[in-house]
């Protein structure tokens, strides 16, 4: 690698430093400086001198500035000593700069010395140079390096310096084999050199080898600096000690190719290994074949005439300058077929043929068996020709002794004998049976030579037989066929029958698939089949084992399926027959009633079935008076067929049916009734009724219906009790069921109880008593359904009564003397009236109150000082009014409640009797005067 310039690099130290003059500070020096202090023997002096820098290290071939001084205050002389090439020089009064260049010593000390008080005053420095590794060498590697074998890595780096700061690594691809560094040697070293010794691999063949150097000048203030060689490939073999193994023929005839193999195993690497292969002088192209370390040269090898004799074939594997070889021994040799010849080759039947049998003078030959005297002499076969003799076959061999091995050598040849066609028995029988259908190829096969040509002729008809082609077989083939083999030595002609042998077959011709038999009538089941040989036929009952013959007086339970079955040796047929048994119409009560009852929607039609085939026509009309001439709807006879309409009503009475076929007629007469099933309604049994307590009680519900229906009414399942009067508690809903024979029908039945109106309930408030001026309220409480209306009768001049909406509660406030007397409530509603009576004193302190009946209430109105009157006001409307704001005009004030008759024994009256007006409401007035 050429060295590329690089910048000046000086390493100094300073451990002490003098104080520098004016002049000393501007001096030129390319780098700056630093000095060293003054060994002790000179800082004892009142003087001394002092060079800076005094330690510099330069990279070889660069300059420096050297400074040298002195405190002397005026040297007599002074100097810089060096043996370093100098470019130029700066002096002052005490000092002295000189510039070094082309610094190439490994290390050099410069002197300054100045002469002061006639004493010489002296400095030392110490310059060092250093050389980058710009040269990296890698001493060449062997060309081929045997695998398992050590071999020298040697690194070279010239010139560089110092060694002790050098680090040389030997390197495979990235891989760091060895390190080493070179610290300690002399500053003066330069240069380096690093060897190690490597166990050679397989994987290091093609791996590249180099070396790296590195100088580490950073511990002086410098870098590092690196450089590496180019690498070197190493390329590494392993070839096995065994030699190459050859397969060669020993022999190997003129003209003749064979092939030949040479392997060897053990081969690294297997690609770079050459092979020579050779017989004798001819060099053979091989074809290479590798399988891992193994190798196979294949070629073929073809000898010629001039190469006859011994010959050598070698093969040589050569790998890494290295070479393995092996020879093997290969005779060539000629030998040429015998000769065999005949004097015709094709000759008639009776003639004299001779054959030869000969061969090269070397080689003895055998003719049929026969050998000649002595090698080289022919052999010889006289015949006379039969026709047996056709198509023989003979047979010569030559053989002939190759170093040490007997080889052979044969030829054939074969004689034809013409002679006249043969038709014998076995190649054209006189009598063939083919089976139909598959397909055969007919043969009659005649001998002759030149082969005869054979033709068959129908005899009775001329058709030609196609002989010798495949064909099907047809039971048309069947006859006697005359066939004609001919040749051009003559003829022969031989009769053939010729029988085809066919399966059975029932068509609808001999054998129909229906057939129909009258009842009463004679028949018999018979079906032809036709086959070869003849089939045999018989015909089976499905479901049953025997079978069907002779004549048969047809009867109902002859109809049904029949198997008949044709056999013969060529298989069978089989076929399903159809026997039908028709015979006129017929009447069964099960299946047509004499009598039938019709139920409204039932939806059901007449059903008469009538036996008969074929299927009868049947009509049913009516006869009697309501249903003269109407048509009776009858059900359809399968349920697949479309029915007629349902009529919605049908006329009763007595209808005659008729019933006709092919094979005659037959009437009955149907009776026909109509009945009905349950219907309840709104009108016959209403949905909500009413029932009055202490009535009998009863629902009003009847159903229609034929015959007439049965109804059954239930509470929560239970039946409705025989009770003789009603309860409150029978209010609820109800069940009514109506059932006959053809069906029920149900409705609910909602039952509310009503009763006559009871005060259950007057009271006063305060019980305790009252004074006058004080408060009072009555209350009353009645008991009815439908709710009874509330009315009071108050004692005569009461006034300032107040009642509540709906006349329950009547109050006073601020009790007089007049309020004082007998109250009576009053509960009214459809069914009746009920009161009670209450009693009021208002005197002294306490108020009492006392209840009677309708006698004591009588009592008390008779001495009584007011008069109460009730009477019909349609002006007045419910409410609470003042009677005493009515007082002086003289009108009537309302009090709320409608009014009702009332006994002379003051209990419950019915709603008849009362004196209320109808169509009004009823109030009670109470009039006072002034």
């Amino acid at each position: 690698m050429s060295p590329t310039p690089r910048p000046l690099f000086v390493f100094f130290t300073r451990v002490w430093s003098p104080p520098l003059s004016l002049t000393q500070a501007h001096l030129p020096f390319a780098l700056a400086s630093t000095s060293v202090s003054p060994s002790p023997a000179v800082a004892q002096e009142p003087f001394w001198a002092d060079l800076q820098p005094r330690v510099a290290l330069v990279e070889r071939g660069g300059s420096l500035w050297l400074n040298c001084s002195t405190n002397c205050p005026r040297p007599e002389r002074g100097g810089l000593e060096t043996s370093l090439r100098r470019n130029g020089t700066q002096r002052g009064l005490r000092w002295l700069a000189r510039q070094l260049v082309d610094i190439r010593e490994p290390e050099t000390q410069p002197v300054c010395f100045f002469r002061c008080a006639r004493r010489t005053l002296q400095a030392r420095g110490l310059i060092r140079t250093f050389q980058r590794p710009d040269r990296v060498e890698l001493v060449p590697l062997p060309i081929w390096q045997p695998v398992g074998e050590n071999f020298t890595l040697s690194c070279r780096v010239p010139g560089a310096g110092p060694r002790g700061s050098l680090t040389l690594s030997l390197l495979r691809g990235e891989q760091e084999l060895i390190r080493r560094s070179f610290a300690g040697e002399p500053p003066r070293a330069r240069g380096a050199v690093l060897t190690a010794t490597v166990l050679a691999r397989r994987e290091d063949h093609g791996a590249n080898f180099s070396c790296r150097a590195e100088l580490d000048l950073r511990p002086h203030g410098l870098g590092l600096f690196e450089n590496s060689s180019f690498p070197r490939e190493l390329r590494t073999f392993a070839l096995s000690p065994d030699l190459p193994r050859l397969t060669a023929p020993r022999l190997l005839e003129v003209g003749s190719a064979r092939l030949v193999n040479c392997t060897l195993d053990g081969l690294f690497p297997a690609s770079e290994a050459g092979v020579y292969l050779a017989l004798g002088d001819q060099r053979l192209s091989p074809d290479i074949t590798l399988e891992g370390d193994a190798l196979m040269a294949t070629a073929t090898a073809t000898a010629s005439a001039e190469q006859e004799g011994a010959r050598q074939l070698v093969c040589v594997v050569t790998l890494g300058g290295e070479s393995r070889e092996t020879r093997e021994n290969v005779t060539v040799y000629s030998f040429l077929a015998p000769l065999l010849t005949l004097s015709e080759p094709s000759v008639p039947e009776g003639k004299m043929v001779t054959i030869t049998c000969a061969a090269e003078a070397r080689a003895l030959v055998t003719l049929d068996g026969v050998p000649a005297a002595v090698p080289g002499r022919p052999v010889q076969l006289q015949l006379n020709t039969t026709e047996k003799d056709d198509r023989r076959g003979f047979f010569c061999e030559a053989t002939l002794e190759v170093d040490g091995e007997t080889l052979n050598k044969n030829e054939s040849a074969e004689l034809r004998v013409l002679y006249a066609p043969r038709l014998d028995d076995s190649d054209c029988p006189r009598s063939w049976t083919w089976p139909e259908g598959p397909e055969q190829t007919l043969r009659c096969d005649a001998r002759g030579n030149p082969a005869p040509s054979v033709h068959c002729v129908r005899l009775d008809g001329g058709s030609v037989l196609a002989l010798g082609l495949l064909g099907p077989i047809t039971r048309a083939l069947s006859g006697t066929y005359r066939c004609t083999a001919t040749n051009i030595q003559g003829e022969a002609v031989k009769d053939v029958t010729l029988t085809v042998e066919y399966a059975p077959a029932l068509d609808s011709v001999g054998c129909p698939e229906r057939i129909t038999w009258l009842e009463g009538t004679e028949a018999s089941l018979s079906c032809v089949a036709h086959g070869f040989p003849l089939p045999n036929v018989s015909c089976v009952r499905s479901g049953e084992a025997q079978v069907m013959e002779g004549l048969l007086r047809v009867a109902r339970e002859h109809a049904g399926t029949y198997r008949c079955e044709a056999t013969n040796t060529q298989g069978s047929a089989a076929k399903n027959v159809a026997i039908t048994v028709e015979y006129g119409p017929s009447f069964e009560e099960l299946s047509c009633p004499s009598n039938w009852t019709w139920v409204e929607g039932s939806g059901r039609l007449f059903s008469c079935e009538v036996d008969g085939k074929p299927q009868p026509r049947l009509e049913c009309v009516g006869s009697g008076d309501t249903s003269e001439g109407v048509l009776l709807p009858l059900a359809p006879p399968e349920p697949s067929r479309i029915a007629p309409s349902i009529p919605n009503e049908l006329a009763p009475g007595i209808y005659t049916c008729n019933a006709t076929n092919r094979h005659g007629s037959m009437v009955k007469t149907v009776a026909v009734s109509v009945e009905s099933p349950p219907q309840m309604n709104e009108s016959t049994c209403p949905s909500h009724q009413t029932w009055l307590e202490g009535e009998a009680a009863k629902l009003a519900c009847v159903a229609g219906g034929r015959p007439s229906p049965q109804v059954r009414c239930s509470r929560e399942g239970a039946p409705l009790p025989q009770q003789l009067r009603v309860s409150r508690q029978d209010a609820g809903t109800y069940r009514c069921l109506a059932i006959n024979p053809h069906g029920t029908d149900a409705r609910m039945v909602t039952v509310g109880v009503e009763y006559r109106p009871v005060v259950a309930e007057l009271a006063a408030s305060p019980p305790g008593g009252v004074r006058p001026g004080g408060n009072f309220t009555l209350t009353c409480r009645a008991e009815a359904w439908p709710p009874a209306q509330i009315s009071w009768r108050a004692p005569p001049g009461a006034l300032n009564i107040g009642l509540s909406s709906n006349n329950s509660t009547l109050s006073v406030a601020g009790a007089l003397g007049s309020h004082g007397g007998e109250y009576e409530c009053a509960a009214t509603n459809t069914h009746g009236r009920h009161s009670r009576s209450i009693t009021v004193h208002v005197a002294g302190p306490w108020l009492w109150v006392a209840v009677g009946g309708a006698a004591g209430g009588a009592a008390l109105l008779a001495a009584g000082a007011g008069l109460a009157f009730y009477m019909q006001s349609t002006a007045c409307k419910k409410g609470e009014y003042n009677v005493q704001e009515a007082e002086s005009s003289g009108e009537a004030v309302c009090l709320n409640g409608t009014g009702g008759g009332t006994g002379p024994e003051g209990g419950t009256e019915p709603a008849d009797t009362a004196e209320a007006p109808a169509g009004g409401e009823v109030f009670a007035i109470q009039l006072t005067s002034a």
